[in-house]
């Protein structure tokens, strides 16, 4: 029996002895480091899972033959194992497992247990003494919660200690914040504690999204202070009443019905999972937070969402009974109440996570792709790849364009893109040879034709792509040329363009299909841009022609100016306009004396002529 085999045997032995309970596994290494963490309903049908049968994965494949020891923890829940399993995996970081990437640390806002309590920013939560609330992944709105505190409650803004026994012995003195208005003094009595704690109650539940119960205890105030006839005191009352409603205004509210709700979604790609999270009091979103996992075995969106559902609500304490979510996860059976809504006000909460998750996702590669440009390229060849079903990455793309009227001036163009930029130095121009009259068609057969064959007799490389300007005509003269006549196999697509001759479709494969891209992809705005470019490089080479055939027919018909003459006129004057405008001296001054005078009567004779 080989090293392998041995190994295998005395795991298999270690998971038949494993208990058929919930807990949490942990996988060593051979130096006895923690590569993995799992959680599982029941331990030995869980870790048995990746002995008994063949992993199809290639990175599971290759967590298994690292694995030389197995440890376990039993629970009594499911739900403990959820919450065990996130302890262990941020205590050890093991190397197999999804990581929280958390580099960005957002401001929260912390309420200090102290005898007379501060409110302040902090993005430290780790610390003891005092109570958090966030964290706030849009800063504004931290700064209006505490902007609303200080403006209907003036807790104090001073960062010295205050003890009871301080306050009863006079030690403290009142400062300028106290002069200003921003501080009622309780550190002088002249706010009573009983008061400031109340004061710091109510900013306590504006905090947690209690807006409606302040504003409750607000009005039967104000109405108990009208009753006694204490007009100036409820009407402080009433401004305060009115700032906290335009502050709700200004929040998003999504029901007045929907009340403790935590919302979470998803998005992600082939290396990261971004989840957004959602916490939702009295009808308005007072918590919203988006956060990364690093992908290490293929996991899937399910798995993932499972595990940034079980962080977040260890991490910020959420006790809400109900959790939205757009597809089933696995939760232990009392956790909380699954919600996948489909219409109403709960699938719009939804939505609005998705868009905060989209959001969050399309600003972190932005950031990305300005640090490595490179980035943007191969995400969006990637794209191309999956979206066309490409076997390799389009580095090597070519396009090809005719340009003529009426036949005339014929010609067409070739340009390249490498990693999707330009590549001027390997455009190609090409003029018509062997096509009488405006036959696209047989032109692009031409010109593929003698691009290929030149290509291949230089044994230079082919490209990964190409692309037709024009539809399934353009694609299937491409795909005669190359198969048939040079029996090549390259890919060929086609963008097709609508009644008013803008891009509208890429078509791709024979028989042609179109390929589903929205007009406001990047990757249909990069196509556009690459069309635009191979139309604007044959158009101006058709331009180059048709006027040098204009201008050479034009003057070639004057006696006396043959081809060298008419270069260096053309050169010296710049057009066959500044030409015929020149004076009898200036002709005379460039060809000398006989032939200046011959050139300008011969000039002003055909003029006269016609």
């Amino acid at each position: 029996m080989g090293q392998r085999e041995e190994i295998l045997e005395r795991l298999k032995q270690i998971v038949n002895s494993l208990p058929e309970s919930p807990g949490s596994y942990q996988y060593l290494d051979e130096n006895g480091v923690i590569i993995y963490v799992g959680k599982a309903k029941n331990l030995k049908r869980r870790v048995s899972s990746y002995f008994l049968k063949e992993q199809t994965s290639a990175k599971t494949r290759m967590l298994v033959s690292k694995i030389r020891d197995i440890h376990y923890i039993v629970v009594k829940t499911e739900e403990d194992a959820l919450l065990l399993e996130n302890n262990l995996i941020k205590q050890y970081k093991p190397r197999y497992n999804v990581l929280l990437k958390d580099d960005k640390t957002y401001p929260s806002i912390a309420i200090s247990k102290e005898y007379l309590p501060r409110i302040f920013k902090t993005r430290h939560r780790e610390r003891k003494g005092a109570e958090y609330f966030g964290p706030y992944s849009h800063v504004p709105t931290m700064y209006a919660l505490l902007d609303l505190c200080k403006h209907l409650y003036t807790p104090r803004p001073c960062h010295q200690p205050i003890t009871k026994e301080g306050v009863d012995a006079g030690k403290y003195k009142v400062c300028l914040e106290y002069h200003l208005h921003r501080c009622k003094g309780p550190c002088v009595g002249k706010q009573s504690h009983e008061d400031y704690l109340e004061s710091i109650e109510a900013c306590r539940e504006i905090l947690k999204g209690n807006t409606r119960e302040v504003q409750s205890l607000m009005k039967e105030k104000m109405l108990q202070l009208s009753s006694e006839l204490r007009f100036e005191e409820a009407q402080i009352l009433k401004e305060k009443y009115d700032e906290i409603e335009r502050f709700k205004q200004r929040s998003e509210v999504v029901s007045n019905v929907l009340h403790n709700i935590d919302v979470f979604n998803i998005e992600s790609d082939e290396k990261t999972a971004y989840i957004n999270y959602l916490h939702v009091a009295n009808g308005s979103v007072n918590q919203a937070f988006t956060f990364e996992y690093k992908k290490k075995l293929e996991e899937t969106d399910e798995e993932l969402l499972t595990l940034g559902i079980v962080e977040m609500r260890h991490r910020y304490g959420s006790q809400s009974k109900e959790i939205v979510v757009p597809f089933h996860v696995e939760l232990p059976e009392n956790y909380a109440l699954i919600t996948i809504p489909q219409k109403g006000d709960k699938r719009k909460l939804l939505e609005l996570s998705k868009l905060n998750v989209k959001q969050y996702k399309f600003d972190r590669l932005k950031q990305a792709e300005k640090l490595n440009p490179e980035q943007k390229q191969t995400r969006l060849m990637k794209e191309f790849q999956r979206d066309l079903g490409l076997e390799k990455l389009p580095m090597h793309i070519e396009l090809f364009d005719n340009s003529n009227i009426q036949g005339e001036d014929a010609v067409a163009a070739c340009v390249v893109f490498k990693r999707l930029k330009p590549s001027k130095q390997d455009y190609r121009k090409y003029h018509i040879k062997t096509v009488v009259g405006p036959d696209d068609y047989a032109s692009m057969k031409e010109v593929v034709f003698r691009r290929y064959s030149r290509l291949m007799e230089e044994g230079a490389p082919l490209p990964d792509l190409i692309i037709a300007d024009g539809g399934k005509g353009q694609m299937e003269v491409i795909r005669q040329v190359t198969e048939e006549m040079l029996h090549l196999q390259i890919p060929i697509a086609g963008l097709a363009k609508d009644d008013k001759h803008r891009t509208h479709e890429l078509l791709f494969g024979f028989p042609q299909k179109s390929v589903g891209l929205s007009p406001n992809s990047q990757l249909f705005r990069t196509l556009t841009a690459m069309q635009d470019e191979v139309h604007r490089f044959a158009i101006t080479f058709h331009r180059d022609q048709r006027s040098k055939r204009m201008v050479k027919s034009e003057l070639d018909q004057v006696s006396g100016i043959g081809p060298r003459t008419r270069d260096i006129l053309l050169q010296h004057f710049g057009s066959v306009k500044k030409v015929k405008e020149a004076d009898l001296e200036a002709l005379q001054n460039l060809l000398g004396q006989q032939k200046g005078k011959n050139v300008f009567e011969n000039l002003h004779k055909i003029a006269l002529e016609s």
